[in-house]
């Protein structure tokens, strides 16, 4: 089968190249010249593990191909995916449909025979319908079907989700799409993965519901992560109580500094604004919205409360920009909230992160960056850990300690034990657990 990609961002190009790698001949197109260019020698736009070798292994078997002409790879195309970004309204945080509408159009002129166009992003309910009225208006001799076929795929592990993904959603009207969607992902069916085939609006509401509910889990364990605090208890052993639990499950109940990304923080805003739309009020994930917000800036204000009450003059050692491991992705990330509180309460910041300083550095200013996690440690008066990067769960504490002012860390995503950083002699503050009181050994000749 023949493929056409609009869209070389993320979802466009891990999809496309995901469809590659089943055998499929595959097209991904982009307006951006430099970025084709880039992508045609090799060069990923995006940090995505075994990504990078995926490509170069399927444009060499030819199965991969990349260009800027819409004509070099709609009409010949079973299937075109529209794989445009949808990034929130800053004032209302709509989703921005202009790129979808305008891909669209353009689609509308290339198509010479059957084709279905599949809308990839993440787009509001009645997206497929309107998609629809825009390529009949541009061209009412196209012979075509929309449908609707939302992405699940996680940063850092995207390859992964898409060769084995939970569940395959398809939004359709017509047979002879069904079929077509159903052949496009027929290599799934040794794994015998799930397929839902429903309409374009409840594919279109799958999405957001998904993603919406796993951000209510997160903010959830995190208001129970204040409760355990206030109470004497570990959030870690509540969420393992309850992830034992079949209907609730383990995953996404780890506290803490709330949740980013191109997804939550997105799609639940979005969410909200369509339920507006349609007077239907999302109230829950409204609140989950509010309280991840607050969540984020509550962060600094703990690392401001571990220093006695003012980070003044003090050296802060950051570990980790991203909004999770294993990615370069810095929307929306606490990091982008803490780190400019801690230096509007004037301490001097000092980081590292495996992947996303390049981002980082666009947004953030006034900062000293490392190569690792011992030279961010280095004189620092308190560490915070604000990604759980593999490198940072096993650092030697000793070390560590050695070389900060004073023996404090925040670790605002839980990667060590309070017993372990006791024994140790730190002052160790973490999330929804009793801080460990140990009195900092000021080294260098410096008080705690």
């Amino acid at each position: 089968m023949r493929i056409a990609v609009i869209g070389t961002g993320y979802v466009g190009l891990v999809s496309g190249t995901c469809f590659a790698e089943f055998g499929w001949n595959v097209t991904c197109v982009d307006k951006d010249a430099g970025k084709i260019e880039s992508l045609k020698r090799g060069v990923i736009p995006i940090y995505e593990p075994g990504l990078e070798d995926l490509v170069e292994k399927q444009t060499r078997m030819g199965h991969l191909q990349f260009t800027t002409n819409l004509a070099d790879a709609v009409p010949n195309a079973d299937a075109v995916f529209i794989a445009v970004g949808t990034p929130p309204h800053p004032q209302t945080g709509e989703a921005d449909m202009q790129y979808v509408h305008a891909a669209a159009k353009e689609v509308a002129k290339h198509l010479q025979s059957y084709t279905v166009i599949v809308n990839k992003s993440t787009v509001p309910v009645g997206t497929a319908r309107e998609v629809d009225k825009i390529i009949r208006a541009e061209n009412n001799k196209a012979e075509f079907d929309v449908c609707s076929n939302p992405e699940f795929l996680r940063e850092g592990a995207a390859i992964e989700d898409f060769m084995r993904p939970d569940r395959v959603v398809i939004g359709v009207e017509s047979e002879r799409a069904r079929e077509m969607m159903r052949n496009l992902y027929r290599p799934l069916f040794i794994n015998e993965t799930p397929m839902i085939v429903t309409t374009p609006e409840a594919a279109e509401i799958i999405k957001y519901a998904s993603n919406a509910f796993l951000a209510t889990k997160i903010s959830f364990i995190n208001e129970v992560a204040n409760l355990c605090e206030a109470a004497g208890a570990n959030v870690q052993d509540v969420a393992k109580g309850m992830g034992l639990d079949g209907r609730i499950g383990a995953k996404f109940l780890h506290a803490g500094p709330g949740y980013g990304g191109s997804c939550f923080p997105k799609d639940t805003l979005a969410l909200t604004q369509i339920g507006r739309k349609y007077n239907t009020p999302q109230t829950i994930v409204e609140t989950v919205v509010n309280v991840n917000k607050n969540r984020q800036a509550e962060m600094a204000d703990r690392v401001i409360a571990a220093c006695g009450g003012s980070v003044k003059g003090l050296r802060i050692g950051v570990l980790g920009i991203a909004f999770k491991p294993n990615t370069d992705d810095i929307r929306e990330a606490p990091s982008l909230v803490v780190i400019p509180k801690l230096q509007e309460a004037g301490a001097n910041i000092v980081a590292h992160d495996p992947a996303a300083q390049t981002h980082a550095e666009k947004v953030l200013q006034n900062i000293e960056w490392k190569e690792n996690a011992y030279a961010v440690a280095e004189g620092a008066d308190v560490l915070v850990i604000l990604t759980e990067w593999n490198e940072f769960r096993a650092l030697n504490l000793q070390r560590i300690g050695d070389s900060m002012k004073s023996r404090r860390i925040v670790d605002l995503r839980n990667i060590y034990k309070p017993h372990e950083m006791e024994r140790n002699g730190f002052h160790y503050v973490s999330i929804g657990r009793q801080t460990v009181h140990a009195k900092p050994q000021a080294v260098k000749g410096q008080t705690a």
